[in-house]
This record gives structure tokens, sequence and C-alpha cells, in this order.
């Protein structure tokens, strides 16, 4: 089984940043790609961001594009999401996901790819 927490989350004013975290432990697949989501209050989950297995593919959301940025830290098997220039928009409870992979394929853009997924973190922006 593998566990996935994600840390980072908080109050923000619109126009400022944060940087979420989300550590993989457990049974991780000794090759996977990681993706987040977000959920709004009354809305579906929605794609935001992922990052293949070796990070040459990193997908984004049009509303967050040069916004937010990605990345990976394999040997901590943590990924991070830079959120720059926040907007009220962007509130919602942030989730993080990984999906074992055999190649380091484009990760998809689709919740129901991902395999394992973590509680959550709340992110508000006010204006």
């Amino acid at each position: 089984q593998v566990q996935l927490v994600e840390s980072g989350g908080g109050l923000v004013q619109a126009g400022g940043s944060l940087r979420l975290s989300c550590a993989a432990s457990g049974r991780a697949p000794s090759r996977y790609a990681m993706g987040w989501f977000r959920q709004a209050p009354g809305k579906e989950r929605e794609f935001v961001a992922a990052i293949s297995w070796g990070s040459s593919s990193t997908p984004y959301a049009d509303s967050v594009k040069g916004r937010f940025t990605i990345s990976r830290d394999s040997a901590k098997n943590t990924v991070y999401l830079q959120m720059n220039s926040l907007k009220p928009e962007d509130t919602a409870v942030y989730y993080c996901a990984l999906k074992g992979v055999i190649v380091a394929r484009t990760p998809s853009n689709v919740a129901n790819w991902y395999d394992y997924w973590g509680q959550g973190t709340q992110v508000t922006v006010s204006s």
C-alpha cells in the first residue's frame, strides 16, 4: 500500500504564493508518475499538473500555466507544486495522486488513471 501526505496549504492573499508538497511512503512502485488535482466546493475534481517519471513531461491545466510549477525529488519520494500569482479562483482542496508506470510516458490529466490519492490540503486565496 502507498500513502500520500500533502502539506503546505493555507490562507494567502491574491497575488501571493504557496508551495505544496506531497510525500509518498509505503510500498511505492519503483517508477511512478505523480499529479495534482483540485476540487472547489460544488465543483468536480479537476486536473492541475502532473510530472512523469524522470521529469521529462510536465503537463499543466491551461488555467495554471505560467503560474504553477510542478517538480519532484525522487530521492525523497516527494512532488512539489509551486503556486505563484494566486487568484481567488484557485481556492480548493488540492490532492496529489500517484500512478505506477513502466516507461516514462506523458502522465494523464484524467483522475481515474491514478492509483493512489492523498487526503488533500486546503488552499484558500482571499481577494
